[in-house]
Parts: structure tokens; sequence; C-alpha cells
């Protein structure tokens, strides 16, 4: 298995030490044992930081329990087999050799002296929680072969319902560890020791990485399908935690697992914290594999009159992907989602992908997606969508990321007015009393502040049987720069929130133009909104009831479409206007974001509609 690499070598990290250790406390000599040899207890201490941060520790005992022999961040898993009573010191310390080999095994006793260091993975300013370590250490080998310390077995009585202690958001680091109370402190005061999942949930699918998410907590939350459902800012659900392997792929490849399956018997390993998600198990021992998750979703076709409405996210998709990727979204949207009317695309690339050039159009990217639609027998569909400005609109740099409709001309028509373009914004008129809009498509408010570095959304008019309906295709911006959930700053700060409640504004202000001239209007507004149907962003989009959120009306274990770090959760959104809620059927089709085989990481989602 390959580790993604730390951010700096080890000599590098070395030199900046200095930079990255919190202020030793006052007295911390005087936390070693009675008899004045300096345990791992006392190296931890019963807060997230060292009391000896900065300091130089001699002969601390312990017994090898693991060793990370790959990557940039080698060393090994140092734990004392004679713990104290104190449940809020951790009894393990990883021993960072940066990229050198340990020469020691499990079962080693060694005395080991180093240099204590707090790591930041990803830096101090990323927000996330410190790893205590040895660094420059040095160790002699006292005896070979003795027994490993027990695992703590995480699972509901011990992993506390609570999340993490609130500090207004401010850090949590100096806060003496409460792991009855909290499950960050839980895991917190388990750093580097010996830990066990026995017959775990998977939760969050196998990643390129060789990652996968499991749940101590089988019972909390549940979905419909098995996985863990985030449904609220204060219970980001504890008992999840990432698993990877120290094991040789050779001796064991990692299981390839899906939202629902298990790992059978036990599975074992120091406790880590890494960049990317927090809390893992380095597994030492991995569980049987058992595939006991549901079968992928496909929905039922819309009848004569009803109007499928549907937004899917592509992710990334361009001309010069390969034919694979093409053929499997082609299946989804003929097969899983039963050849929708209308489908908003989230992610259409320009002709050339990546490259970043002045190249914005998507013709071929297009082009090559509805071709593969029909030879997967679905419609003939053909598109609407306005190319961006050069690199103006956030996403992959060179990418030209946009939305776009595609529609089946058998089915609905398409109101073609000129005018719109990259920065023009589309107004709604007065047409003798109905609504209409002055560019079909059009972006809503281009130039607004709310859309720097992000996409436009595209307003459409197309007609279903007789009867007006709009349709604005929305990607709002990213999450990219918020705190963790398991940060060190608690509650986490979400700043990426600002940008989308502003881009909520805009659309939820065009929503309310429509129905200004027209109350019983139909409009639908489909996308990645980028947040969740509790979020402020949300509340702003549907503020004055101009739109209803259609996920509402799913049974709240249903209610996901994305799952990330092992939390199912939603950020793709179908909204309408009030005449069209009454009536509508909503489903969310579970073809790819609980699985380790995806074309996408987003779920789509379908609306079925009788305006």
């Amino acid at each position: 298995m390959q580790r993604r690499a730390r951010p700096v070598p080890y000599a590098v990290a070395a030199a900046l030490a200095a930079a990255l250790l919190a202020a030793p406390a006052a007295g911390a000599a005087g936390a070693a044992a009675g008899d004045g040899q300096i345990r791992i207890r006392d190296v931890q201490g019963d807060t997230r930081i060292s009391p000896f941060a900065g300091q130089q520790v001699s002969a601390v005992p312990g017994t090898v329990t693991a060793v990370r022999a790959f990557g940039s961040a080698r060393g090994f898993w140092l734990q004392d087999p004679r713990p104290d009573a104190d449940p809020a010191t951790s009894e393990a310390v990883f021993v960072f050799t940066g990229s050198t080999t340990p020469g020691v095994a499990p079962g080693d006793a060694v005395e080991v002296s180093g240099t204590v260091t707090e790591y930041y993975p990803g830096g101090k300013d990323a927000g996330l929680q410190s790893v205590t370590e040895l660094t420059g250490a040095t160790w002699t080998t006292v005896s070979a072969g003795n027994p490993l310390p027990g695992a703590f077995v995480l699972r509901d009585a011990t992993v506390p319902a609570r999340f993490a202690p609130d500090a207004d958001g401010g850090s949590i680091e100096d806060l003496r560890l409460r792991p009855g109370s909290y499950a960050l402190d839980r895991y917190e005061s388990l750093e580097g020791m010996r830990v066990a999942v026995r017959d775990a949930r998977v939760v969050g699918p196998t990643t390129s990485f060789n990652e996968l998410w499991v749940t101590a907590e089988p019972a909390h939350n549940r979905t419909a399908r098995g996985g863990v459902l985030y449904a609220g800012y204060r219970d980001p659900n504890g008992g999840r935690v990432k698993v990877a392997s120290l094991i040789p792929f050779a001796e064991r490849p990692f299981p390839v697992l899906d939202v629902g399956d298990r790992l059978g018997g036990t599975t074992e390993g120091p406790l880590d914290y890494d960049q990317f998600g927090g809390y893992e198990l380095q597994a030492t021992a991995l569980g049987a594999e058992r595939r006991t998750g549901p079968d992928r979703e496909s929905a039922r076709p819309q009848r004569a009159d009803e109007l499928a409405v549907a937004t899917y996210n592509v992710e990334n998709l361009s001309a010069r992907d390969g034919a694979a990727k093409f053929d499997r979204l082609a299946r989804a949207l003929v097969d899983g989602l039963a050849s929708p009317d209308i489908v908003a695309l989230q992610e259409v690339q320009d002709d050339n992908g990546a490259t970043d050039d002045a190249v914005t159009g998507a013709g071929a990217t297009l082009r090559k997606l509805t071709d593969a639609i029909a030879a997967a027998g679905g419609p003939a569909y053909e598109w609407r969508q306005i190319d961006p400005a050069d690199d103006a609109d956030g996403g992959q740099p060179g990418g030209n990321i946009r939305v776009a409709f595609l529609y089946d001309p058998e089915r609905v028509s398409f109101t073609d007015r000129p005018g719109g373009d990259a920065t023009t914004p589309v107004a709604v008129t007065d047409d003798g009393g109905a609504p209409a809009l002055s560019a079909s498509p059009g972006r809503i408010a281009p130039g607004d502040a709310a859309w720097n570095d992000s996409r436009k959304p595209l307003a459409g008019e197309f007609t279903f049987r007789g009867r007006t309906v709009f349709v604005v295709a929305g990607h709002f911006s990213s999450k990219g720069g918020d705190q963790g959930l398991d940060s060190r700053f608690q509650p986490p700060a979400r700043g990426s929130e600002e940008q989308r409640i502003a881009q909520a504004a805009a659309v939820n202000g065009f929503v309310r133009d429509v129905l200004a001239v027209d109350r019983r209007a139909g409009v639908v507004v489909a996308g990645d909104i980028n947040d969740f149907p509790f979020s402020p962003a949300v509340e702003r989009l549907t503020a004055g009831r101009a739109l209803v959120d259609l996920v509402n009306g799913l049974p709240r274990a249903e209610r996901y479409g994305y799952v990330f770090n092992g939390n199912s959760q939603v950020l793709d959104h179908i909204l309408t206007s009030p005449a069209l809620a009454a009536r509508a059927d909503y489903d969310i089709v579970h073809l790819n974001a609980e699985y380790a085989d995806q074309a996408s990481d987003h779920d789509p989602s379908v609306a079925r509609l009788r305006p």
C-alpha cells in the first residue's frame, strides 16, 4: 500500500520543528514517573499537547507494536505495557524516522531517546490536531518477542455520543481530555495505542489511496442502505474511523468494499491521525471481507404526464476522458435515471480538459456524452449551455467547468432567446402577465461578487405539454478552506459558507422575480449546491417559501447522495416553486457515492413533476 507522503520531507520537518512546537508547560520535568524514568504517558500528558514539547527525553521504555516501513513518514509505534490508571493519558507514541526504515520489529522492547515534537498534518495553519512524536530518535533494544499490549475495542459503549468539547470556535488543545465525555477526546487519549473494531460495517467505500471508513456505532444514524447519516452540525457521528493498512500488499491486498459491506472479525492496529480525515486505524490485522451491501439503484420511468428533471455532477468531464467514463455516465442516465426529460449537469469541462489555454468551448464534450447516451439506448438529447470566460469560474485549473442542460426534444421544447453570454445577466420580463426570460439560456447575475471564481447558474425556459417551466442549473462554491470536523478548533469554522449564502440570495431573488409575475409559475432549481438541507445557505435559497427543497420529503434515512469521510450527506438538491412541490415525486438514485467503483463521486437525483 502507498500512503500519501507528508507535505515536507523529514530533514525539512526537523529543521522546522521549533516553529511547530507548543511551549513546554511549566514544571514538565516533574511529570515523570515516580521512579524518575519518563514514560510514554508523561510524554503524552492529559491534553493534546505534550508537556515535554520541544524537550529531549531519554530512555523512554515501551514495546514496538507496529512499523511503517514505506513512504517518507516511516517509523514505529511504541506502547507501554504497564499503563497507568488515568484514561486521559495515551500509553503510546509514534517514533518518526523519516525516509529511513527503522530496524525494529513488533514485540521488541526498546528504550527510546529523542525530541518530543508536535506534528501538525498539513501544517499548523490547516487547523488540524497535532500528533505527538519522538523525532531525531535513537533507541536500544532490550529484548524481542514480547507480547503486544491488548487492543482497546472501539464500540458503542466506549465511544461517547457527544463529539467534541465546545470552545466557542477556539482551540481545544489545552483542555484536559475527557475521554468518557467526547469522542474526539477518546480518540486523542488513544493516540498511537493499539485499537480494534469488530465486525465493522463500512460507511465510506475504499478509495484510490487504499483507505475506507467503518463505524464503531452501527446503530447510530444508520442510513437505509447501511451508511451513517450526517443530519446536523451538532452530531458529526463520532463512531466513524478511517482504516488503512500496514500489511504489505503482496501479503494481503487492501479490501475493496462498498458502503454496507463489512470487515468481519477483528481489525486492529495503532491509532494514527491523518490530514485527510482525522483518526485512522493503521491495521496490522484486517478483518475478513463480507459483501453485504446493497445493489445499485435505478429510478422508475416517468409517466406521460410527468416532467422528469434530474441533476448529475459528472466530475470534471471533458472530451479527453476515455470512452469508459462516458459509457458509464450514459448508462446511469438511461438505465439508472430512466432517461429524464431535462438534466442539469455540473462539472462539464471545456473540450481539452485541464489544459490551461484559451479554449472554453464544450461542444465536443457534450457531443461525446450525448452520443454515448444514444448508443446506450437513450434519447437523442440536445443541449444548451454558455461558455464561461476563461479561468473565471473556478474548479480544476484550465478546465473551465460549467453547468449545462440536456433535454429530450421528443418530450420537451426549449425556448431560445438570444442575448445570453458569459457576462450578460438574465432578467425576468412580464409578457402579458406571464413571466419570460430576457435571454434563454441566460446566466443569473454573472457580475455579482457572489460568483467570483465560481460557476454561474444557468436559467432556461422549457415547455412541457403546453406549460412553461423555468429551470435553473446551479453549482455553488465548494467547501474548500473550511475547518475539518475533527479540527482542534471547536466548533469548526465554515468560512466558505458566506459565499454560498450570497449565491443562494441571488438565485432566490431570481425565483422571486418569476413568482412576482405569476405566483403559480413552475420553477426548478437543480444542481450541486455544495451544502446541506439544514445549512444557512439552503435556508437562504428557500427564504420566503420561494422554493421547496424536495429532499426533505424523503424518509430521513434516505436523505443523502454523497459520502465524505464516512458521512452520508446531501450536497445535490432539486428545489421547486410551491406550485410544483405539491405533486412532486423525488428520488436520489444511489449508484455512485457508496461504491468504490464510481463514474462520479455524486449520486444523481430526479424529480418527476406535474406542471
